[in-house]
């Protein structure tokens, strides 16, 4: 059925009638504004483009895995502010090749999402466009000011802290876009079994909320966080522009899941270079105290991968035989036609 059968608005209402709202905070959803009530905690605010064919490619990426993806690259956002995400706001535009159906496979991982994460959809727009889908999707959270984490905060010696594994979601695109190619060659049928590890944190990541709570739990307050989704080289390099800092990166500290390097061998491709400048990992990219030490240590589910230097002693990898190379941001950069 195409969308026009049903009407810009029916359909509108036919898509919001499966979002509840669990957020004290959310006062009313889908009105010509959100309504969101402020408490005397600071709310935090950001906001994602995705366009097709920029990031995201439909001939492998599941309508309802997107819807899911979009939320969690908005929701990260806010997380890596040591905040918790309330509120989401979702524009998204489409062409005719797309009917009721996949928009409404979209939205399923928008409603997963926001179950997955708590977060209520205030606020929705559909609109008609002459070529593929652009999503843009708001975030909104709230914390307490001496909880809120910025990037701007590292100091020298601080330990330098990741949470889960890099390159995995890189090297999951990679084996998407050469089973794509296969089949557009010759026709013959991906073959991706024994890559759920890698497809899963491409086409459906998640925002590590659960660190909030292991930072709460155990007193533990970033000085700097960021999440990483232009690959830890980018990343890492935003921290140390905005706090005015250096930094050393162990290389035999920066954490590579078993599967990664496994593809990796199999496709001839370096697992360090996938996670230095893979992106879309979303994982946390953070700097404590070194008087957290023992506390980061006894945790699981954290890497300490180097240490705040003086600005003066730039921003470098330092290899097992204790060489020293430069990081340089490789991952994401801006193109126009």
């Amino acid at each position: 059925m195409n969308i026009s059968e049903i009407g810009k608005f029916a359909f509108l209402d036919r898509l919001n009638a499966g979002f509840e709202v669990g957020q004290q905070s959310t006062v009313k959803a889908f009105d010509d504004a959100a309504v969101i009530a402020v408490s005397d905690k600071p709310k935090q605010v950001c906001s994602v483009i995705l366009l097709e064919g920029i990031h995201f490619n439909l001939v492998y990426t599941p309508l309802k895995h997107l819807g899911y993806k979009a939320v969690t690259h908005a929701v990260s956002k806010i997380v890596a502010m040591n905040a918790l995400p309330q509120q989401i706001l979702v524009s998204a535009s489409v062409s005719s090749r797309f009917d009721v159906s996949d928009v409404e496979s979209f939205y399923e991982g928008i409603r997963c999402a926001c179950s997955g994460y708590s977060v209520d959809l205030v606020e929705n727009n559909l609109t008609a466009s002459m070529t593929g889908m652009t999503i843009s999707v708001t975030a909104v959270g709230e914390a307490s000011d001496d909880s809120l984490c910025y990037k701007n905060e590292a100091k020298v010696n601080d330990l330098v802290c990741i949470s889960g594994s890099l390159g995995a979601a890189y090297m999951g695109l990679q084996v998407l876009e050469r089973e794509r190619r296969i089949f557009e060659s010759n026709h013959t049928q991906p073959k991706l079994d024994g890559y759920d590890y890698i497809l899963q944190k491409q086409l459906r990541p998640q925002a590590r909320l659960d660190m909030l709570k292991t930072f709460e739990d155990n007193g533990i307050k970033p000085s700097s966080m960021t999440n990483i989704a232009d690959g830890l080289a980018s990343d890492i390099l935003h921290i140390c522009k905005q706090s005015g800092v250096g930094v050393r990166i162990y290389l035999e500290k920066i954490p590579i899941a078993a599967e990664t390097f496994e593809v990796c061998g199999e496709m001839n491709f370096d697992a360090v270079t996938a996670a230095l400048n893979g992106g879309d990992d979303f994982e946390l990219l953070f700097t404590v105290p070194i008087s957290e030490y023992e506390a980061i240590k006894s945790l699981s589910g954290f890497e300490i991968i180097g240490y705040i230097a003086d600005e003066s002693q730039g921003a470098y990898l330092v290899t097992p035989e204790g060489n020293e190379l430069k990081i340089k941001a490789q991952g994401w950069t801006f193109v126009t036609g």
